[in-house]
């Protein structure tokens, strides 16, 4: 990402309606199949592409977190969220021992990479078998526009496609849904307004400020919309979850030549 999105993330990750949203699904998602934190089920977790470091400060509560990010800007901002187990490293080349780790956390990473492909087959290698993989993605390609450029974005998935590149790598999905889905109408028409118009220079990110009381009406409703996601599977919305559990030892092999690069 550009310098001045790390920074804006750094001031709105632990606020802003959509990190706050992001995080209570995550953390939704981990009492579901972990259950109380309390217990860290899940020792030890991977996160990848970290940024500033808020979803790593929550994992915290599950097990023992390292966070890797491919910027050393967004690591020092990790830093000063008092995150220790830091990791400078490519997604798609970890420099982490194989099978070694109970969960990874891929939030709005993939989407950046120039090859996904292989990223996902270096988040299979690493976690121990019967270990657990939870991504997420923007959905659409046809809502792409100026806030992909500002987030360096090499692409927007439909359901089928993520679900096609998690299966090949050997994964085997337990959970694939889209949220944010009752916002989608309104930021697909905003999407497409703002493309009539022209772009910033440079591209900016399509975060408004809205009033406190709006703010904290749009974390309400995410989080009743997670509610729904954890135990449904929501037809549309602007982001897609996965969560994929690498089968056990000997049960399944890759499904891809994850020593080739297949990029797309």
């Amino acid at each position: 990402m550009k310098t001045a999105e790390y920074e804006r993330m750094y001031r709105l990750e632990e606020a802003y309606w959509w990190f706050v949203g992001r995080q209570a699904l995550l953390e939704q998602l981990l009492q579901r199949f972990y259950g109380n934190p309390a217990k860290k089920e899940a020792s030890v977790i991977l996160d990848v592409g970290c940024g500033t470091g808020a979803i790593s400060r929550r994992l915290t509560q599950w097990g023992r977190v390292v966070s890797t990010d491919f910027s050393a800007l967004a690591l020092e901002y990790s830093r000063k969220r008092g995150l220790r187990h830091l990791v400078r490293a490519d997604a798609m080349r970890l420099p982490l021992a194989t099978a070694s780790f109970d969960l990874a956390v891929c939030m709005d990473v993939l989407e950046h990479l120039p090859d996904d492909q292989a990223a996902l087959c270096e988040l299979f290698r690493v976690l121990k078998p019967g270990g657990r993989l939870i991504a997420t993605v923007p959905a659409y390609p046809h809502l792409w526009g100026e806030h992909d450029l500002a987030l360096m974005h090499f692409r927007r998935y439909m359901r089928r496609e993520l679900e096609d590149r998690v299966n090949r790598v050997g994964f085997r999905i337990q959970k694939i849904t889209h949220v944010m889905t009752l916002l989608y109408p309104a930021v697909a028409l905003q999407r497409r307004l703002l493309a009539k118009r022209p772009p910033h220079d440079p591209p900016q990110a399509a975060m408004p400020m809205v009033p406190e009381v709006i703010n904290r009406a749009l974390i309400a409703l995410l989080k009743l919309e997670n509610r729904l996601a954890c135990r449904f599977s929501l037809p549309f919305g602007l982001t897609i979850l996965c969560v994929a559990e690498r089968p056990e030892a000997l049960e399944v092999e890759s499904r891809v030549d994850c020593s080739a690069k297949t990029v797309v």
